[in-house]
């Protein structure tokens, strides 16, 4: 993906392909991680993260992720989580103008959470094992 200068240059190439390609649903995510093929960002403050989370997901809060986003790899999709979706989005807009793929889930960390119950949580952790730090 090639950087974009600045948010303005973003908005005025802004179209219908871009408003899909910004977003990735819980399927799909889950197919990704299995594959190693993306970035789990939760960016949520330290505090919230502290008090729940997943043990796929890497902590980079939205207000230090201007100082940290040399921590991720330029070469694999990164993908931001919030509860609901209004700081992924912020979040994943900084990142791509600075040059990176990434997109934002737009069932938030939420969605996730209720995704990942009972028989669900079992068998994607299972999928999970050995990857992710876990």
């Amino acid at each position: 993906m090639e950087q974009v200068k600045d948010y303005g240059e973003y908005l005025l190439d802004f179209d219908y392909e871009e408003r899909n390609r910004m977003k990735i649903g819980l399927n799909e995510l889950i197919e990704l991680l299995v594959k190693g093929e993306v970035q789990f960002i939760d960016i949520r403050f330290k505090e919230e993260y502290e008090a729940w989370h997943f043990p796929f997901a890497k902590n980079i809060p939205l207000n230090e992720l201007p100082k940290r986003y040399h921590e991720l790899d330029r070469n694999k999709l990164v993908v931001t989580a919030c509860p609901h979706y209004d700081r992924a989005i912020m979040g994943r807009i900084f990142l791509v103008t600075k040059g990176f793929h990434a997109r934002y889930l737009v069932h938030g960390l939420l969605g996730l959470a209720d995704f990942l119950r009972g028989d669900n949580a079992r068998d994607v952790l299972a999928l999970l094992e050995g990857k992710y730090g876990q």
